[in-house]
């Protein structure tokens, strides 16, 4: 049978890195509210040793968001507004219509829900559209609770707290000796990204978040990259109806004094410094190999390769999947810039 197919254009995600000051204020307040996950957050320690300090004020707000979980809120509505400051933020909510405000901030589930997502956003007052929204995250931590938290409370309400929150920790965080430093390694990282490949996505995902492999998803058209320094080391994803979100640590080097190598610049050439590793990179770099198959070419144990093998994997030169282990090229390169950028450091 013979067939016609008109030339249709190529359809890519939209792959953006984005950073503001609302999102790192955002992530702080997640951060420091999340308590489950919080001692192992690189600061929670600093967090620790200074809430004696915090307003009392402060404290208590950060208290409700820790009750109702609207931090998650703030994301999503962070990614319809994009607002660069506190004061853009408060402004886009005074004036955001009731419907929008509920449609921007109830979680999605998946397609199959999304028609009762959207019309329990447009009619608040169906408590029982809401009661049976909340239900399909019964699984979920928490995403249960926030819908009912939203439903408790009005707009204003919310707007609100959101505000105060955000105002008073922007206020407190600002003191820090390392606030400015922070924005200026969140805006260096995503001056570094400006420019990304939409055609190869899901590469230049992994590159810029550090090793995050990410696959596909039906109806994702969206796809933003935003350093961050108060989660780290984590990467937080979150997914709306068309947008991936992807929270990916700020290099260390970037938060780094002058002059001061990173763990990872320290651990890539511990790395590198042995022959028979070498010898493995140059191996893997002309096709991907199985323990068994090393073994076998370097008449060496597998025990023995195992552990080198895993130090090349600590640094992310290789990766493994399925025994099979192959050369992480981008990130040898990655490396090989990074040291560059070190040695180029003023003192």
């Amino acid at each position: 049978m013979k067939m016609l197919n008109s030339v249709s254009p190529i359809e890519t995600i939209q792959l953006k890195a984005e950073q503001s000051p609302v999102w790192e204020l955002i992530l702080g307040i997640a951060g420091y509210t999340h308590k489950q996950l919080r001692h192992t957050f690189e600061m929670d320690e600093e967090w620790t040793t200074e809430q004696g300090a915090m307003p009392s004020s402060l404290v208590q707000l950060l208290e409700e968001i820790e009750e109702t979980n609207l931090w998650y809120g703030m994301i999503l509505l962070q990614n319809q507004l994009g607002a660069t400051s506190v004061e853009e933020f408060s402004n886009f909510l005074t004036t955001a219509p009731t419907t929008d405000f509920y449609e921007w901030l109830l979680p999605y589930h998946n397609r199959q829900f999304e028609p009762l997502r959207i019309e329990a956003a447009r009619e608040p007052d169906q408590a029982e559209l809401w009661e049976r929204y909340a239900s399909f995250f019964k699984e979920h931590d928490y995403l249960e609770g926030y819908v009912h938290q939203l439903h408790r409370f009005s707009p204003l309400e919310i707007s609100s707290l959101m505000t105060r929150v955000l105002t008073e920790w922007e206020k407190w965080v600002s003191k820090k000796q390392e606030w400015e430093k922070w924005l200026q390694a969140l805006a260096f990282e995503q001056k570094q990204h400006r420019q990304l490949d939409a055609l190869s996505s899901v590469a230049e995902i992994e590159r810029v978040t550090g090793g995050v492999e990410y696959l596909p998803e039906p109806a994702v058209w969206s796809v933003k990259l935003i350093p961050q320094v108060s989660y780290r080391p984590w990467v937080l994803t979150i997914r709306t109806v068309d947008t991936k979100l992807f929270f990916y640590p700020v290099k260390e080097e970037h938060l780094l004094e002058p002059g001061i190598p990173s763990k990872e610049l320290i651990r890539g050439h511990k790395a590198l410094g042995d022959e028979l590793r070498l010898k493995l990179l140059f191996k893997l770099q002309k096709n991907p190999l199985s323990l068994q198959e090393l073994s076998s070419q370097f008449n060496t144990s597998k025990t023995t390769l195992h552990h080198q093998l895993s130090l090349l994997k600590a640094a992310k030169f290789i990766r493994v999947e399925k025994g099979i282990y192959s050369i992480n090229l981008e990130k040898l390169e990655e490396f090989s810039n990074q040291l560059t950028r070190y040695m180029k450091t003023e003192l």
